[in-house]
């Protein structure tokens, strides 16, 4: 009786639903581990799976009240019974097919994504040949029972989803001895539950995650402030979305690709959610590459209007690129103001009060954004990215670090690069994490100094950019950073030391490509191995295949939910070409030579273009540069390929005028590296050329080599 009221009130409640492969508690030797993210957990697994399943309760249950009525209602396992009795009863009840729920987390998440997780689940699963069924809890985080921090919103009757994903096997990687074997058994069980969490991201728009979160959070919520001191809430968010998506609509078609040429403030992002609003696609625009390369972009994504600031073009001196840009229509944001009636004002209260109704809803598949690749060993190409790739993104990235309200996100990196738009922008404002956007990542002295005074707890930048921050702060400057994450390029390891020495504070690198997401593999808190770029994101599946010539890795081919749609060549302009590589249809061949260890750690070697055949053998010139730079940490080193009577030899450019081979020869032998990856040759230069995503610019490095 006490159970079917239960039921009721909470179904009623909390209109919970039961979703995805339950038919899998009713047949095999059924094992759930479920996500525990507040006290209500348990008794919600009692009530509505089916099968009256074992409970095995989490500590933070034991002596709750909560607890004390899951005990009346389930067979239950009690935290402290860890000894072998309690791990036998569990494996011959899952072998006699009764289902098992445990919360390898055991503790309530503080954080919103998964914590460490303990290995007894993953013990019980191997002994007892179990289908282990994930269960992804949706809704509780934001009940009262929650243990989040104080920032983070309550509702009083949240909707709750119990969704259950397919069975699986636990098979962890070949196992050592001892702690070894522990560890990896964890691993695997943390995997599991990172992959749930990525795995349960619902399916919607780019545009309709953000009025959830708006709805979630609040619309008086302060979410992000830029650079002119501007604090926007998310009905102001709103406000501007819907007002840009109406004004454009008018003089662009559904599905078109618009040119956006702004820096990073509030109008720009408001102009990406209107685009997307309306079914338009926003083609950012690295206005820092030069007119010819802006002009290929528009031309291989069949831009006819790009809109701009003229405030924005007179600071940044760009009229020259907008001059060269004769084929397209040219739209200031400063002017369509003035093109909006009493029926567009009317039609945006309209909206305000009702957004859902107010537009149709966009198919999540279609394309949200056209990137560019930064061009800095080719001519740049439009990289096509869905709304549902680029929402699967930011769930692969939330399911291995933690963010939240709490947290302040300092964004310098343009939003014409992937690392600057999905991460640095739009992941925190559909997180309900506030953003700090500057425009300008090259002001070293300025952007340590708003870490500090706007409070910010994660920084994002490219090793170059984060490297001169470290150089020019006060050592207090980021008392308040708790997570800094590099990408773009290889994260050297003397800006590592630095911020370690300096700040105290670890650098967490990604690894990615425009065309997979702003991170493929990350080096996160809970897997961290230094020297490499952590383990691939839940969702992502990799394989390497060998490179002749090259002994240790090979070329990684990856596909996953965050994978682009396609390209947009110069040849073929406006014709989208889906991803494929040798591998098959939907792969992508990154390019990258990757070393894959037995725990799953991935070390960037270098680019396939990026190697050179000397004396028969193929050398990294990503090797040449990390002899050069055990040689000489204090300066700046990049190596390219130059073509002799011999054949292929190694040129390094420094920026340090000491350096001889002589040197990069003792630090080769430092670092055990082969004789045959010291540069032949050394060119002093006063810096070397940058994109405006902080990359090293190869291309034009190339040209300063004098042969």
């Amino acid at each position: 009786m006490l159970r079917a009221i239960l039921k009721l009130l909470l179904g009623l409640m909390f209109r919970v639903r039961v979703d995805g492969h339950v038919d899998a508690l009713l047949r095999g030797r059924p094992l759930v581990l479920a996500s525990h993210d507040s006290l209500l957990d348990a008794l919600l697994v009692v009530l509505f799976l089916p099968g009256r399943p074992l409970i095995v309760l989490p500590r933070t249950l034991a002596g709750h009240r909560i607890g004390a009525l899951v005990r009346r209602l389930a067979d239950c396992v009690e935290p402290g019974d860890a000894g072998g009795g309690a791990v036998k009863r569990l494996v011959r009840t899952v072998r006699a097919g009764r289902p098992v729920v445990m919360f390898p987390q055991d503790r309530v998440t503080t954080t919103g994504s998964p914590m460490k997780v303990y290995g007894a689940a993953g013990v019980i699963a191997l002994r007892a040949d179990a289908d282990v069924i994930p269960l992804r809890i949706h809704g509780t985080l934001h009940t009262r029972w929650a243990a989040t921090g104080p920032r983070w919103p309550r509702q009083r009757f949240p909707r709750i989803t119990m969704l259950l994903l397919p069975a699986l096997r636990f098979t962890p990687r070949a196992a050592g001895i001892g702690g070894s074997r522990r560890q990896r058994i964890n691993d695997e069980l943390q995997g599991i539950m990172q992959r749930a969490m990525a795995a349960a991201e619902p399916r919607r728009s780019l545009f309709r995650a953000l009025l959830d979160a708006a709805a979630l959070h609040g619309r008086r919520t302060r979410i992000f402030e830029d650079v002119r001191g501007q604090i926007t809430t998310y009905a102001d968010l709103l406000k501007g979305a819907f007002a840009l998506g109406r004004l454009t609509a008018k003089f662009t078609q559904p599905g078109e690709r618009v040119g956006v040429l702004m820096p990073n403030i509030g109008a720009t992002v408001c102009l990406v959610f209107g685009l997307a609003s309306r079914g338009r696609v926003a083609a950012m625009l690295n206005y820092s590459s030069g007119a010819e390369s802006v002009r290929g972009a528009c031309a291989a994504a069949a831009i006819r209007t790009v809109i701009t600031s003229r405030s924005f073009v007179e600071v940044a001196r760009l009229q020259p690129l907008l001059d060269a840009l004769s084929s397209c229509s040219i739209v200031h944001v400063e002017d369509l103001r003035g093109t909006m009636g009493l029926a567009d004002k009317l039609w945006i209260l309209r909206a305000l009060l009702h957004p859902r109704s107010a537009l149709p809803e966009t198919d999540p598949a279609a394309t949200a954004v056209v990137l560019f690749t930064s061009g800095s060993e080719a001519r740049p190409k439009g990289v096509a990215l869905s709304q549902e790739g680029m929402l699967s993104s930011m769930a692969q990235l939330r399911a291995v670090i933690d963010f939240g309200p709490d947290d302040k996100y300092l964004n310098a990196l343009p939003m014409y690069h992937i690392f600057g738009l999905v991460v640095g922008t739009l992941m925190p404002l559909l997180t309900g994490t506030r953003l700090f956007l500057y425009t300008n990542p090259l002001h070293y002295k300025v952007i340590p100094e708003y870490a500090y005074t706007r409070d910010c707890t994660y920084i994002f930048g490219t090793s170059t950019f984060l490297g001169n921050y470290a150089r020019q702060a006060h050592p207090y400057d980021f008392y308040r950073m708790r997570f800094v994450i590099s990408g773009g390029e290889k994260l050297h390891p003397e800006v590592a030391q630095l911020w370690f020495s300096k700040f105290g504070l670890r650098v967490h690198e990604g690894y990615g490509a425009t065309e997979c997401g702003p991170a493929m593999a990350f080096n996160a808190p809970l897997t961290y191995r230094a020297g490499t770029v952590g383990r691939f994101l839940p969702g992502i599946e990799c394989r390497v295949v060998p490179v002749p010539g090259i002994e240790q890795g090979g070329v990684v081919h990856v596909r996953g939910p965050n994978l682009m749609q396609g390209y947009f060549f110069h040849d073929r302009p406006g014709m989208l070409q889906p991803p494929r590589s040798e591998v098959g249809e939907g792969w992508y061949n990154t390019g990258d030579v990757v070393s894959v260890d037995a725990d799953g750690f991935v070390t960037v070697l270098g680019r396939v273009k990026r190697f050179a055949k000397i004396a028969g053998e193929m050398v990294s010139l990503e090797r040449v540069e990390t002899i050069a730079y055990h040689a000489s940490p204090g300066f700046k080193h990049a190596a390219v390929v130059e073509m002799t009577r011999s054949g292929e030899s190694t040129v390094l450019l420094t920026t340090d005028p000491a350096l001889d081979r002589i040197a990069l020869q003792q630090a080769a032998r430092q670092i055990n590296a082969q004789e045959l990856a010291v540069a032949r040759r050394v060119v002093k230069v006063d810096s070397l050329p940058l994109l405006g995503s902080g990359k090293i610019d190869y291309v034009t490095l190339k040209d300063m080599v004098v042969l």
